[in-house]
């Protein structure tokens, strides 16, 4: 058995102590002395938080899932060495062969997890159901849902996620078959009233893509689609990047939206110097920060989880409102209640953070210690 010793995050608060980590890479025991979040701070003993838990990943370290072989164990490895202990593989919009050949290659992940990997828990699949409209960054390849097409897809690799836009076909009526079956329904990429987004959140819908990104926007005469989701959502996931969305909109979120969660949306450029990368079937060019398409739409992200917490607490969130917004909050979304948080049975998904920066000097996945990596 296995021990770390720091200053610990638990959900009641910090913890001056020990963390013991049995050999199965579950936690085992905390004990420790209760100490006030200042003095935590403030102090010589790394954090203790929970593994960050990220949703929405695309790629990194110079890989898209789309590109099929083992592009899922190099995204999985970067973001680990990042604080990313548990994350989602999410596809891009594409013709179904390109997907149907993505989930392939994903599903070995998903049953196995890689040394030095984060935890690869399936797939988010981000289109092809979208509108057309509100494509952001994806290719002009959406479609019409239907039943049988995505439980066949799900048939290749485990799908968690689905991004619908519930304005497109029938949409609507498909949510609650989904939900029944265990994947969730996030409304994204989407032109719809608040009427149709409201509606689907009636049928199920979850949680929201990317809230503010790529959907209709609020108007006091026209609500939208964000509007929805800022008036009766329990979830949604944003992009703390400072590009994608203004400290001013993620703080409206943040009080409207309990279980409002971060995502990277990580592209094969995340962690890799300024240049040109792919993200599915575009070219994307990182530089400055950011990653965008030839004509300047933003393109995904180069953020990274750890990058996400410091941002969250640098406008002005608690640390431990922050730590739960990159990790408890997703892994509620997904019903996974051994992940996101630090508590005896759950499994030890870790970051060692340094007092004062926020850095990290530390990862642990699954009882596993993982070298940080550099900021890119």
């Amino acid at each position: 058995m296995n021990s770390i010793a720091g200053c610990i995050l638990t959900p009641r608060g910090f913890l001056r102590g020990t963390l013991a980590i049995d050999e199965a890479g579950r936690i085992a025991g905390i004990d420790g002395t209760p100490v006030a979040d200042d003095e935590a701070r403030g102090g010589e003993a790394p954090l203790l938080l929970p593994g960050f838990v990220d949703l929405h990943v695309h790629g990194g370290g110079g890989a898209d899932t789309m590109e099929g072989g083992d592009a899922v164990t190099t995204l999985a490895r970067l973001h680990a060495r990042h604080g990313t202990t548990a994350l989602l593989a999410t596809t891009m919009t594409a013709p179904l062969d390109e997907i149907r050949a993505a989930l392939r290659a994903l599903a070995p992940a998903v049953a196995r997890r890689e040394a030095g990997c984060a935890r690869v828990l399936g797939v988010h699949l981000e289109g092809p159901y979208i509108s057309p409209e509100r494509l952001g960054a994806q290719p002009d390849c959406a479609r019409t849902p239907s039943l049988d097409e995505i439980l066949a897809l799900a048939g290749i690799a485990t799908i968690r996620l689905v991004t619908l836009a519930p304005e497109v076909g029938e949409a609507l009526a498909l949510i609650p078959a989904l939900v029944a079956r265990g994947i969730r329904v996030q409304i994204g990429h989407s032109a719809a009233t608040y009427e149709q987004a409201l509606a689907a959140i009636g049928q199920g819908a979850g949680s929201f893509t990317h809230l503010f990104n790529a959907m209709s926007a609020l108007h006091h005469r026209a609500p939208g689609a964000v509007g929805a989701a800022l008036a009766h959502a329990e979830r949604a996931e944003l992009i703390p990047d400072l590009l994608h969305v203004h400290p001013g909109a993620i703080r409206v979120a943040l009080r409207a939206i309990p279980g409002l969660y971060c995502v990277s949306d990580a592209t094969a450029a995340a962690g890799m110097p300024d240049g040109d990368y792919r993200l599915g079937r575009q070219t994307v060019h990182k530089c400055l920060g950011g990653v965008r398409l030839a004509d300047g739409t933003l393109a995904g992200s180069t953020l990274t989880m750890d990058r996400a917490l410091r941002n969250l607490v640098a406008i002005g969130l608690p640390l431990a409102e922050a730590s739960a917004r990159v990790s408890r909050h997703a892994a509620d979304h997904l019903g996974l209640a051994d992940r996101g948080r630090i508590a005896v049975g759950a499994w030890a998904d870790l970051v060692l953070l340094d007092a004062t920066t926020l850095r990290l000097r530390g990862v642990v996945v699954e009882g596993e210690a993982i070298a940080p990596g550099a900021d890119a």
